[in-house]
This record gives structure tokens, C-alpha cells and sequence, in this order.
């Protein structure tokens, strides 16, 4: 019996030493008592050899496999604990990312976008998205002259009233890219999102600026005229429970993580990575955006403008819960008709637990919104 029980040592348990070294405490992952009985487990288990059987119905790696995911609290990983999943109104759906081009001509961007909603839903989208800035040729020189107070109402926003009443004819839920908004003397990026009744339902401002310089690259401090959002939105709708992120957002793993610990179906991104960082980013950030979380993302950006003091990568995609591009196109004009399946998130969640495997004991993601608010 001794041999058997010698390979569940002290030094095989430790996740800090070498399995050679002489100086070890036992790892906290057993107590004493559950070696106690494991010993007692293991030594009916033995043959006349000293020898375990594992012909019989022995289930030592799973008994142990619960004590080590007990011990590691992966519950404990969230602060404040992850949500579990909610029941969606819809498990199949039919999602538009419209890839438009956008021009100075203001109403003629507005027009277009109503048209391009037009389609999708008339190929049978329930949920439509829109790019980044896509009223308004994307640079700090035009958000001041394009931005709309939202909360002014229709006179003061043309651009969300189109929205709010296309959602309502059409009966579809909109998430409307995003717009230059003012707000008393602040500029924000700001996305609205529309149920199938067109009211406005959530507003999220850009909470990551995009500030940066490569050089001989690409230069753009979007802080030189817009103010960072404060607040992660999360929304329910008619088509599940919806985070937005708005392009630079997308970088930071942490805001995905905690629409995810919120109970997000999908992640919507709009945006617009330009020619330097789309071809190395944006389809690897959003995989691992939708694999990491294990739901679904969508991102939306305009259409290439070669003419344009930016120009934008395009190459709006829907990616799936393992990371799988569903759905994708390249740089030009167009409209992507997709399937959403919700079911894959629970099947896939299922076959790579995550969730249960995370190890609370060791690192901690909080969500101070949530925090705070109980």
C-alpha cells in the first residue's frame, strides 16, 4: 500500500517547486482528511500486488478534479460573481452588419444609412448594425462641425431620429454605430441603440480613445476634441443581451470580459481600424474577443475611402463562441446577412468549461459599476 500512496506525495501537489525538491508543505488543494479517506479509497482498490486496479469502477481523477475545482473558486473569479447566461427571447436570428461609405455630405450619409437598413431587414435581419462615425468623415477637424445633441431630440439628432423611426417601421432592433454627440461643451463617440418599438434604449460613449503613434505610420489623438465614456453598456433586447464596445474598446479584454460576467449573448462592435492596424488586428482581436468570452461578436466598420484623410480596413465580420468567423466581407460598399445561433454558446461553454475552471484563488476581475451599485 505504501507504494501506491507514495506518487500522491506532498511534492507532486505543489504548483510552486520543483518536483524534485525535498522541502515541500502539503498543497492546500487537499486537506488532510480527504487523504485520509482517499488512502482508504485506494487501499480496497489494491491487488495482492499492491497494485490499483483500474479495470474496477474506480473514479479517483474525477472525485479529485472537484476537490481542486472547489479549492481554486473559480466563483470567486468575479467580483461581483458572473451571471449565469439568461434565457434569450430568440435562439436563431438573422443579423445585417452594413459596411457603408461615408462622405462629407451629412444628409446624404443619413439617406444612405436608412437605406442600407432597408435592405438588411428586407433580407430578413432582426438586428442591424451600423460602422464607426458614419455620419461624418472620421477626424477631429469634423466631429465639432457633425455632432448632434441625442438628447435634444430629432431637430437637434437627424441622424437618430432616422434611426429611432426606421426601427419602428421595420420592427427591428438597430445598433446605430456610432455619431459625434454634444453634450453641453463635450464631444463624445457615441453609439445608440433602437428596439422594435425605436426607442432609444441604451447610449454608449466611447470609453477607450483612440490615441496613438506609430510612426512613419499613423498618428491620431482622438482626445485632442473627444471625451472618454465612463460607463460599460450592456442592454436587453428583443434579440438577447447586447454589449457595446465602439472600435478601441475592442483592445481591452477587461470590458468583454465583464459584458461576458453580465450575461451577454453578443459584443457589437463598430469601428474603423485603419491600414496599419486592420490587417494585424482587427479579425484576431475580435476571435479572441469571442473565444476568450465564448459568445458571439459582431464589428462593423465604413467601407475604404483610398481618397480619405483616413482611411478605414473594413472587413466587417460576425464572429462566433469558438472564435470561428461566420461571416465575413472584404473592403468595399456592402451588407452581410448572418445567422445568429444561440444554442452554440451553451454547447460550446459545455465542451470548454471555462467558467468552472477559472482559478478565483489566484486572480480576480471586478466590475466596479456593479460593485458599487449594490
Amino acid at each position: 500500500m505504501k507504494s501506491a500512496i507514495s506518487g500522491l506525495s506532498s511534492k507532486n501537489l505543489s504548483f510552486h517547486h520543483s518536483l524534485f525538491s525535498r522541502s515541500h508543505n502539503l498543497s492546500p488543494i487537499f486537506h488532510p482528511k480527504s487523504i485520509s479517506t482517499l488512502s482508504s479509497t485506494l487501499a480496497h482498490k489494491c491487488n495482492k500486488n499492491n497494485r490499483i486496479n483500474f479495470n474496477q469502477s474506480f473514479n479517483f481523477h474525477a472525485s479529485s478534479t472537484r476537490i481542486m475545482a472547489s479549492s481554486f473558486k473559480p466563483e470567486q473569479s468575479r467580483s461581483p460573481p458572473a451571471i449565469p447566461l439568461p434565457t434569450p427571447p430568440v435562439t436563431k436570428f438573422k443579423i445585417g452588419l452594413c459596411q457603408l461609405m461615408v462622405t462629407a455630405d451629412k444628409e446624404k450619409n443619413i439617406s444612405h444609412a436608412r437605406n442600407a437598413i432597408e435592405e438588411a431587414a428586407g433580407k430578413g435581419a432582426q438586428l442591424v448594425v451600423l460602422p464607426e462615425i458614419w455620419n461624418s468623415p472620421y477626424s477631429n477637424d469634423s466631429f465639432p462641425v457633425y455632432a448632434e445633441d441625442i438628447d435634444a431630440g430629432s431637430e437637434a439628432s437627424p441622424s437618430t431620429a432616422m434611426l429611432s423611426e426606421v426601427a419602428r417601421l421595420l420592427r427591428i432592433t438597430i445598433v446605430g454605430g456610432s455619431i459625434p454627440e454634444r453634450s453641453g461643451d463635450r464631444l463624445y463617440n457615441t453609439c445608440c441603440v433602437f428596439n422594435t418599438e425605436g426607442k432609444l434604449i441604451a447610449k454608449h460613449r466611447k470609453i477607450h480613445l483612440f490615441d496613438i503613434d506609430i510612426p512613419g505610420k499613423i498618428t491620431f489623438i482622438e482626445s485632442k476634441t473627444l471625451t472618454a465614456g465612463e460607463t460599460p453598456t450592456i442592454v436587453d433586447t428583443e434579440v438577447g443581451r447586447i454589449g457595446i464596445g465602439i472600435c478601441y474598446d475592442i483592445r481591452f479584454q477587461e470590458l468583454a470580459t465583464i459584458y461576458a460576467a453580465r450575461g451577454a449573448h453578443l459584443i457589437c462592435y463598430p469601428g474603423a481600424f485603419n491600414m496599419t492596424t486592420g490587417p494585424l488586428h482587427w479579425e484576431l482581436l475580435q476571435r479572441a474577443r469571442a473565444a476568450d468570452n465564448q459568445l458571439y461578436v459582431a464589428t462593423c466598420s465604413p467601407a475604404r475611402d483610398a481618397g480619405a484623410g483616413y482611411v478605414a480596413w473594413g472587413h466587417s465580420t460576425l464572429v462566433g463562441p469558438f472564435g470561428e468567423v461566420v461571416a465575413t466581407t472584404e473592403h468595399e460598399q456592402d451588407i452581410i446577412i448572418a445567422e445568429i445561433d444561440y444554442s452554440l454558446i451553451e454547447l460550446r461553454r459545455t465542451s470548454l468549461p471555462l467558467t468552472k475552471q477559472r482559478r478565483g484563488d489566484l486572480y480576480q476581475l471586478v466590475d466596479i459599476q456593479r460593485l458599487n451599485s449594490q
